[in-house]
């Protein structure tokens, strides 16, 4: 019965979507690699009017849009992007030469221009989460060099300038409020030359671009927070590719079209540990006994997961044989009745799902459950201020630097910017610290992981599961770029 009922959703969302997924300028369906354009079905519209300091960083990234100084390898090590090498000149200082690259509005990709939009990078509040913590002066040195100062020696540097949310725009971009103007001012492969709010936004090839001519003339995108019609709208043909299939969907497409890739994202169970009941570490421990990952892993997710094992899941190779058990656990105290608020969004189809699971687990350990559905959007300032009890988010670990003491900066220190539990622990700072400090790479590792076994230890964070993310790609498409951190999805070589 919910699969027949899912089916006649998307039927009638068909003729719904047709107007949203037309052809932009009469192209994309001429088929030539050269003169088409991409149609693109995004799951989260802008929360943030696309600056680049917070969650929107990675739309511009996956779009083509805008560029670092590096870039990520599928091995997540830092590679050459805006800067073609790098040297590390002390322990507080790195010198970055810079590529011969252009901006979309013509400028040159200077070494005034990199400082100038890594001061500004510094000024955003909230900060980006690359930042966190870290205090770091970018200065220009000679005609093709940059030097990076840290305030506190940072042996990942070239990792933590690889984050989405520290990409380099022109001067235009940058207004006196704060705000970043990325139309026309990024680096990428495709300039973005409008936006229709939370709606749409339209991009043209630029031919300018360093790296060579994309195979495209441009891409037309939707933001359409719901998985079925994103789903609907691939497999009638009104779009080429659509993000986040919801896994319920997956099986009516053919084979070839849905892409399954083994990403860093964990979903889990943030429970507020600074007010409401949450606040006492018993009954967050009541919570996390009530959980049953198994369930939702085969039951939501129908084999696309892998239960919670940890902040970090199968994708971070080296991190299950570094794994330690959780440290200072609370004893579970009785819910008795307890009433929670939990929240989640519905960009990503199963959280809702899992939500409603998670309800039914906290309502039998005794809870009383008050379930929020809304889109990212609407939900994320609420979350941050701590306005929800519970919070289900699905986070990709390493998509800010590729760094994995980063995340543990950003999402669970007194200072993060991303600390929706709003976990406040001295010995979890202490150990985030000695992570940050941490030179060797498999030192680190360790350091890393005793940091996951203090912040789990807390019980303000439940692993739920670990996701495998579907990706509908149209039967013509060829060059999709999926990797595990989801900072990419069409480049140069992306056509149809």
């Amino acid at each position: 019965m919910v699969r027949t009922s899912r089916l006649l959703a998307a039927v009638l969302l068909a003729p719904l979507l047709a107007g949203c997924f037309s052809s932009a300028g009469g192209e994309a369906g001429s088929g030539a690699a050269d003169g088409s354009r991409l149609r693109v079905a995004l799951a989260f519209p802008p929360a943030e009017r696309l600056s680049p300091y917070g969650a929107d960083a990675t739309i511009l990234s996956r779009l083509g849009v805008a560029e670092g100084l590096t870039a990520l390898d599928t091995n997540g090590a830092a590679v050459p992007a805006l800067a073609e090498s790098w040297q590390r000149e002390s322990a507080r200082t790195w010198r970055f030469t810079l590529r011969e690259a252009v901006f979309q509005d013509g400028t040159d990709v200077s070494p005034s221009a990199v400082a100038t939009a890594f001061a500004h990078a510094a000024e955003a509040r909230p900060a980006p989460a690359a930042l966190s913590g870290v205090r770091l002066a970018v200065t220009a040195d000679g005609s093709r060099g940059v030097r990076v100062t840290t305030g506190e020696p940072d042996p990942v540097l070239p990792l933590r300038l690889s984050s989405p949310s520290l990409a380099v725009f022109s001067d235009a971009a940058y207004g006196e409020d704060g705000r970043v103007d990325p139309v026309g001012t990024a680096t990428g492969p495709f300039e973005l030359t409008g936006v229709d709010g939370s709606a749409s936004a339209t991009l043209d090839r630029f031919d300018d671009y360093w790296g060579g001519r994309a195979q495209v003339a441009g891409i037309d995108v939707r933001f359409v927070a719901d998985g079925t019609a994103r789903t609907n709208a691939l497999r009638t043909g009104q779009v080429d590719i659509a993000e986040a299939v919801p896994v319920s969907q997956a099986a009516g497409l053919d084979a070839d079209a849905r892409r399954a890739t083994a990403t860093t994202r964990t979903t889990s169970l943030l429970l507020n540990s600074a007010s409401g009941p949450f606040a006492d570490p018993r009954v967050r421990a009541a919570a996390r006994r009530a959980v049953d990952t198994a369930a939702l892993a085969d039951g939501v997710y129908e084999g696309y997961a892998d239960p919670g094992a940890g902040i970090y899941g199968p994708a971070v190779t080296w991190a299950a044989g570094r794994r330690t058990e959780p440290t200072g656990r609370a004893r579970p105290r009785d819910a008795e009745g307890t009433t929670v608020t939990l929240a989640t969004y519905d960009n990503r189809p199963e959280l809702p799902e899992v939500a409603q699971v998670l309800e039914q687990q906290l309502e039998k350990a005794g809870f009383t459950v008050k379930l929020h559905v809304r889109e990212y959007a609407r939900l994320e300032a609420d979350a941050l201020d701590g306005k929800f009890d519970a919070f289900v988010l699905a986070r990709n670990t390493l998509v800010d630097t590729g760094d994995p003491v980063a995340v543990l900066a950003s999402d669970h220190t007194c200072d993060g910017g991303y600390n929706i539990a709003r976990l406040c622990d001295e010995d979890v700072d202490r150990a985030v610290a000695r992570a940050e400090r941490t030179a060797d790479t498999a030192e680190r590792q360790d350091a890393a992981m005793a940091a996951e076994a203090e912040i789990l230890g807390t019980d303000a964070v439940v692993p739920l599961v670990h996701q495998r993310v579907v990706t509908g790609v149209g039967d013509s498409v060829r060059g999709v770029l999926l990797d595990p951190y989801e900072r990419t999805l069409v480049g140069t070589g992306t056509r149809r």
